[in-house]
C-alpha cells in the first residue's frame, strides 16, 4: 500500500524546494513531486515598461549564483528583438565572462555534493571542511579554481556576481593588453587545477556508482544502477555558449515549446502518513499534515514537444560529444567533464580577442515589438529568455530557465529510488531553484485552478 513521505526543505543548492514522494511497503519511489517552494521574484511583471537596457540587470537580480547567464541572455534576447547585430571583439568577452561563470560554478556544485560522497577505497563520507588530508587539499584546490573563475569575469565582465560590463549592443569597454594577459595567466593556471579536480571527482563519483549502499542517518540504503533514470529527452543548443533568434541556423526551435501550469504533472492533495524523524537535517514532515503540489509548485512547466526535457551538462554532452551514460551518476561525470572545456574556451577566445577592437554597435536599433529570443547555455542548462521591445521599451518578457525544464524532468527520475537518496536526484541537476520561482498558484472560487496554459 502506497504511504506520502515528503522531504522539506531540500538541501544544499541554491533557493527552497521540497519533494513529495509516494512510496511503497519497500520505501521505493513510486511517484515524485520535486517543486519550488521559493517565493516568487516576479521579474517578467517588472519588466514591462523598462527600458531593453534595465531589463537583463533587473533579471540578472533573480539569483546570485547564475546572474551571469541570466545578464546574457536578457541582453541577448534584446537584441534578438531589435535586431543588433555586436561585434566580434564584444561576443569573444562574453563568451570569456560566461566561461569563467562555468566553471566556477561546477567548482561551487563539488562542494555540495562531496557529502553524498566516499572517499574511495573507505567508508569515510567526504566533508569538504575538514582539517584532515586529502580531503583539505582538495578543498583548496576547489577554492583556487573558483578564485580564477570570478577573477576573470570580474576582469571580463566589471564584476564577477552581477556584471556591469555587458550592455545592449555589445559590451562598455574593452579589456586592455594586460588585463588580456592577465586572464589567460589566471586560465592557463587554472587548466591544471581544472583537470586535477575532474580525475578527483571522476574517481569519487565512479566510486559511488559501483556500491551498493550508502549511510543516510545510520541506515544502509540501497544504491539502483538505474538511479535517476527518465524517459524524457534532452535540450541543449551548444556545447559552450548558446543561441539566439538572430542566428542564420538557430539552434533552439519556438515553435516547438509550450509552457502549461502545474496540473498535469504534479499530484493533487494528498496527506502525509510517512514519516522519520532521524532523516537529516531535521526529519521529515509530520504525519496528518496536508501537501498539494499542484497548488504549492510555484513554476510553470516548459515543454518542447508537449514533454519536459532534462538540461545541463549530460544533455549538452549527449547532444553535441555522443555521451551515452544516462542518470544521476552520468549528469556528474558529465559536468566534471566540462570543467577544461571553460578553461579551453576562455585560452581559445582570449588568443583572438582583439584588445582594440571595436565592442559596441553603432547604430542600436530601438525595436519595432518583434519577438526575439537567446538561449545562454547556463552551468545548470539550457537559459531562454524571450522578449519583444519597441522604441526601446520592454513590452513583453519571459524566462524559461534551466531548473525549470529540470523540475518534472528530476520528477520522472525519482521513481524506483528508496525515498532516503532522492536528495541526491536533486542534487545533480545543481538546481537554481530561485531562479525557477516565476509564478504562484491562487485557489480564488476556482477561477485560476482551472487554467492550464500559461
Amino acid at each position: 500500500m502506497s504511504k506520502v513521505v515528503e522531504i522539506s526543505p531540500t538541501t544544499r543548492h541554491e533557493g527552497h524546494s521540497k519533494l513529495t514522494l509516494k512510496v511503497n511497503d519497500q520505501g521505493i519511489i513510486e511517484r515524485g513531486d520535486w517543486l519550488s517552494i521559493t517565493p516568487v521574484r516576479g521579474v517578467e511583471k517588472l519588466a514591462i515598461g523598462k527600458t531593453m537596457d534595465q531589463v537583463p540587470k533587473i533579471a540578472s537580480r533573480v539569483c546570485g549564483i547564475c546572474p551571469i547567464a541570466h545578464c546574457l541572455a536578457g541582453i541577448e534576447a534584446m537584441e534578438a528583438s531589435v535586431g543588433c547585430e555586436i561585434p566580434t571583439d564584444a561576443k569573444l568577452l562574453r563568451v570569456i565572462l560566461h566561461a569563467a561563470n562555468r566553471l566556477h560554478s561546477i567548482a561551487l556544485h563539488n562542494i555540495l555534493i562531496l557529502p553524498d560522497f566516499y572517499i574511495p577505497g573507505t567508508e569515510t563520507k567526504i566533508n569538504p571542511f575538514t582539517k584532515e588530508q586529502p580531503v583539505r587539499s582538495v578543498a583548496a584546490r576547489i577554492i583556487r579554481i573558483r578564485e580564477i573563475g570570478q577573477s576573470i569575469g570580474m576582469i571580463a565582465g566589471g564584476e564577477a556576481v552581477h556584471p556591469s560590463n555587458p550592455r545592449v549592443g555589445g559590451m562598455y569597454r574593452n579589456v586592455s593588453p594586460r588585463a588580456r594577459q592577465k586572464m589567460y595567466d589566471l586560465a592557463r593556471e587554472g587548466l591544471v587545477l581544472a583537470r586535477e579536480q575532474m580525475e578527483f571527482m571522476i574517481a569519487v563519483i565512479r566510486n559511488m556508482q559501483n556500491r551498493e549502499f550508502t549511510d543516510v542517518a545510520g541506515k544502509k540504503i540501497p544504491i539502483p544502477k538505474t538511479l535517476g533514470y527518465h524517459s524524457q529527452g534532452v535540450m541543449a543548443t551548444s556545447p559552450m555558449y548558446g543561441s539566439s533568434s538572430l542566428d542564420e541556423k538557430p539552434t533552439w526551435d519556438i515553435a516547438r515549446w509550450k509552457e502549461t501550469r502545474p496540473w498535469d504533472w504534479y499530484m493533487g492533495e494528498v496527506t502525509i502518513d510517512l514519516e522519520d524523524p532521524s532523516y537529516p537535517v531535521g526529519g521529515t514532515t509530520k504525519v496528518g499534515t496536508k501537501a498539494n503540489p499542484q497548488m504549492e509548485a510555484c513554476t510553470g512547466v516548459p515543454t518542447m514537444d508537449g514533454q519536459p526535457v532534462e538540461v545541463g551538462p549530460r544533455a549538452r554532452l549527449a547532444t553535441f560529444k555522443h555521451f551515452d551514460e544516462k542518470g544521476t551518476f552520468a549528469q556528474h561525470v558529465a559536468r566534471q567533464l566540462e570543467y577544461p572545456d571553460c578553461l579551453y574556451s576562455i585560452l581559445k577566445c582570449l588568443d583572438a580577442l582583439d584588445t582594440s577592437g571595436k565592442v559596441l554597435a553603432d547604430p542600436i536599433p530601438q525595436g519595432d515589438g518583434s519577438l526575439g529570443w537567446a538561449a545562454n547555455e547556463a552551468p545548470r542548462g539550457t537559459d531562454v529568455h524571450l522578449a519583444r521591445v519597441k522604441d526601446g521599451r520592454v513590452l513583453w518578457y519571459e524566462m524559461l530557465v534551466p531548473t525549470t525544464w529540470n523540475l518534472p524532468t528530476c520528477s520522472r527520475g525519482l521513481t524506483g529510488a528508496p525515498w532516503q537518496i532522492a536528495e541526491m536526484v536533486v542534487r545533480a541537476y545543481d538546481p537554481c531553484v530561485s531562479c525557477a520561482t516565476h509564478m504562484i498558484v491562487v485557489d480564488q472560487e476556482n477561477r485560476l485552478v482551472a487554467q492550464k496554459l500559461i
